[in-house]
């Protein structure tokens, strides 16, 4: 089925409600997509659920694949990039059901795992969202737990501290390095690649805020659920293999870290826009000033190394960049970025 970016959906209140709304928004990852599609079916096969897919303008046959090979989909077309934030917003006008699935189109949940996230849901009312363990491409786990953003963090981060420290609770804080990937915890927030939320508390609160176009969207939503007496759990039986940042990789014109996950640029207008909405102006300089600060002085030990030089070069000017364009974290560019 196709709806059109209007469309609205009414609550279904009798016995046959899905249990588990999935969403996936898709951009340019056709093939992968299918692989997801494939690997979501199966994996949601013991749950009653209903599939709603976001294709966000995508050109590369993505909907059309969508339509032809997984019919008993909901496919919502958007007229253009929403950004992961309102794509979601926009499938949820669609969605009957208890829970909330967030499922990126590069992962792929293990057989048993929704249901299994499900249950804990019911079993754990105070929960309003949970992520579980993301496995990457190599086989390892990756960072699937974390502390909230702060100055201190982005700083441990830039200077290496924590990977070099990863088993210190101190050093390894933002990413839990330290912690046991197979023990279950309350954490402050679970990345959006494979995550559970309780629909009733995305009513109460509100969903994503969409002046996140992307990256630090689950962040937020994470923060206002601790801030209404909610908890975020990290379940680690709620396992996928996560590939991450393939839909980055076809945005033209755009730095890619060096992880080759994430977009420069929109990670840092973004990483403005939650310091500005949380923390203040005050914050939100000091965290741009600890990124211009760091990489000014790597510019200067790596003088003699033009490539090292530039690429400190490249994160200076994105930085200004991303501050002129946000006026200091007040205010999102015009969508799409």
């Amino acid at each position: 089925m196709t709806y059109p970016t209007n469309y609205q959906h009414a609550r279904n209140a009798d016995s046959a409600r899905p249990e588990l709304s999935i969403f996936v928004v898709s951009f340019n990852t056709r093939d992968l997509l299918r692989r997801s599609l494939v690997a979501i079916q199966a994996a949601a096969s013991d749950v009653r659920h209903e599939l709603i897919v976001v294709d966000n303008a995508s050109h590369d046959g993505s909907a059309e694949m969508v339509e032809s090979e997984f019919p008993s989909a909901t496919l919502i077309r958007a007229p253009f990039n929403l950004g992961f934030a309102a794509a979601n917003n926009l499938a949820r006008q669609a969605a009957d059901g208890e829970f909330i699935a967030l499922i990126n189109p590069d992962a792929f949940p293990d057989l048993g795992s929704l249901r299994a996230g499900v249950d804990r849901m019911r079993a754990q009312p105070r929960v309003a969202l949970a992520g579980g363990l993301l496995i990457g491409k190599n086989g390892q786990p990756e960072p699937s737990a974390r502390m909230f953003p702060s100055p201190l963090n982005d700083f441990l981060a830039l200077s290496g501290l924590s990977a070099s420290h990863a088993k210190s609770r101190f050093f390894g804080r933002f990413d839990r390095t330290w912690a046991d990937p197979d023990a279950a915890a309350m954490v402050d927030w679970v990345p959006g690649a494979y995550c559970l939320v309780r629909s009733q508390v995305i009513d109460q609160i509100g969903f994503f805020d969409e002046r996140f176009f992307l990256y630090y969207e689950e962040v937020d939503l994470c923060r206002r659920m601790h801030q209404a007496g909610f908890q975020v759990a990290y379940w680690p039986d709620l396992r996928a293999v996560h590939w991450g940042g393939e839909s980055s990789k076809t945005v033209s014109g755009q730095k890619i870290s060096s992880s080759g996950r994430q977009l420069t640029l929109w990670r840092m207008r973004s990483a403005l826009l939650y310091y500005r909405k949380h923390h203040g102006w005050l914050t939100t300089a000091l965290s741009a000033a600890i990124e211009i600060g760091w990489h000014m002085l790597r510019r200067l030990r790596n003088r003699h190394h033009p490539e090292k030089a530039g690429e400190s070069s490249g994160v200076i000017a994105h930085m200004r960049r991303a501050w002129q364009d946000t006026l200091g974290g007040k205010v999102s560019p015009p969508r799409p970025w």
